[in-house]
C-alpha cells in the first residue's frame, strides 16, 4: 500500500510523494539513526537522495484524500 508523506526541509518548500510501506519505515529508521547522512527513497514519482540532516519533520497523511460531491457513507 502506498503513503502519501510530505518532508519539510530547513531552507525550502516542503516535499510531497508516495511512497511504499517499506519504503517510509526505510527513511523512518534512517531518520532515526544518527549516523545516517543520506538515504535514497525509491517514491512512485521516481527516486529521491535525502540529506537527512536537513529534514525538519515527515508527515504521513492517515486518511486518503477525496475529490467530489456527495455524503460519504
Amino acid at each position: 500500500m502506498a503513503q502519501r508523506i510530505s518532508i519539510g526541509f530547513h531552507a525550502s518548500a516542503p516535499l510531497a510523494t508516495r511512497v511504499s510501506d517499506d519504503e517510509l519505515s526505510k527513511l523512518q529508521s534512517a531518520l532515526a539513526d544518527s549516523g545516517s547522512r543520506w538515504h535514497d527513497l525509491k517514491g512512485e514519482d521516481g527516486d529521491i537522495t535525502l540529506k537527512l540532516e536537513s529534514i525538519q519533520w515527515l508527515r504521513v497523511e492517515k486518511d486518503e484524500q477525496r475529490v467530489g460531491f456527495g455524503i460519504g457513507g
